[in-house]
């Protein structure tokens, strides 16, 4: 963090809340790879909270759709359109899966 950055950030506020309220503000932090502090700033801001659960998904969904793709191409010589029609249907799943995540806003909930 730039200087100005961590001179911002030199105002304490206190916060009381319950052991298990304290126990899932940490445990939605450390999803999102970020401190207590940062995760309650975001919050009361509005400012995009992404976890890093979501981005292993949205990698991983790009994986399969990627691999997906490649078994189609390897596959052109032996198509039928039922299996085409097949490949098809995936891929457009796993692209509504992709654009469901939409990453530009990603609450953190329970």
């Amino acid at each position: 963090m730039s200087k100005s950055g961590s001179r911002q950030k030199g105002r304490v506020i206190n916060l009381r809340c319950t052991e298990e309220e304290a126990n899932i503000l940490k445990e939605k932090a450390k999803a999102a790879g970020i401190s207590t502090s940062d995760l309650l700033r975001r919050s009361a801001l509005n400012r995009k909270i992404v976890t890093r659960t979501d981005l292993r998904l949205m990698n991983e969904l790009l994986r399969l759709g990627g691999l997906q793709k490649h078994l189609f191409n390897q596959m052109q010589d032996n198509m039928t359109t039922e299996l085409s029609k097949q490949f098809s249907e995936v891929l457009v799943e796993v692209k509504k899966a992709i654009i469901a995540l939409d990453l530009n806003v990603v609450p953190v909930r329970n």
